[in-house]
């Protein structure tokens, strides 16, 4: 029984040294022991490779297949584009008042949604985050006010109301040339909020004047993203 310890301590030496945390150890002589397990075997005949000897790994290291394919999965999910897209409006000659889009340069764009006639189309069902903003300017005094409206379209169904926002349509008046003149004042509307979506749902903005709608870099904007 003594033997086999001090032949299992031996080996255990053995397998230390030839990692490389082993060879940094100065508790441990590494060259006299390698040496010493290769006299060993060449007492046993001619010098053959040397054995590699591998630690059992705790369940920390260990590989499995399926946790590798696992983790290659998480990874992979890891680095999946966002599902987001963020476009600016774009000034249509059609008429009504549901307002388009076009892609900006530094705006995401994804293919899980599609842009159509002014209408976002989801093609993954989730928890999707919905916003907009429009700026508009109104020239002459108007009582009623400015509104902006996010529905949710469904084919064969009636559009359903998500988000709603209302200003005061205000003006400017300036003295030019000794004449009183009344001048637009740049007014913005932002609504945001987070809905659950379907598979091919769609959603888009409403406005009850898009002719008053300012279209000037930043100024209006629609977006949408997956939680």
């Amino acid at each position: 029984m003594l033997s086999l310890n001090e032949d299992y301590i031996f080996l255990k030496k053995v397998q230390k040294c030839q990692t490389a945390e082993g060879q940094k150890s100065t508790l441990l002589d590494c060259e006299k022991v390698i040496k010493g397990f290769q006299n060993i075997q060449c007492k046993d005949g001619p010098p053959k490779e040397q054995p590699k000897f591998e630690m059992q790994r705790g369940p920390e290291h260990y590989e499995h297949p399926h946790v590798m394919h696992k983790n290659e999965t998480s990874a992979a999910a890891e680095k999946r584009e966002p599902i987001a897209v963020h476009l600016a409006g774009q000034q249509s000659n059609k008429a009504g008042s549901v307002l388009e889009w076009r892609e900006t340069m530094y705006g995401p764009t994804n293919s899980l949604i599609s842009n159509k006639e002014g209408k976002l189309k989801v093609k993954e069902a989730g928890l999707y985050y919905i916003y907009s903003q429009v700026s508009f300017c109104t020239p002459e005094v108007s009582l009623a006010p400015f509104t902006l409206y996010i529905y949710l379209h469904i084919p064969k169904e009636e559009d359903r109301l998500l988000l709603k926002g209302q200003r005061t349509q205000t003006s400017l008046k300036t003295h030019e040339e000794k004449h009183l003149k009344t001048v637009c004042a740049l007014q913005s509307i932002r609504v945001g909020g987070v809905f659950n979506l379907r598979e091919d749902d769609m959603v888009f903005v409403n406005v009850t004047d898009s002719t008053k709608v300012r279209y000037s870099h930043g100024n209006t904007y629609f977006g949408i993203f997956k939680l």
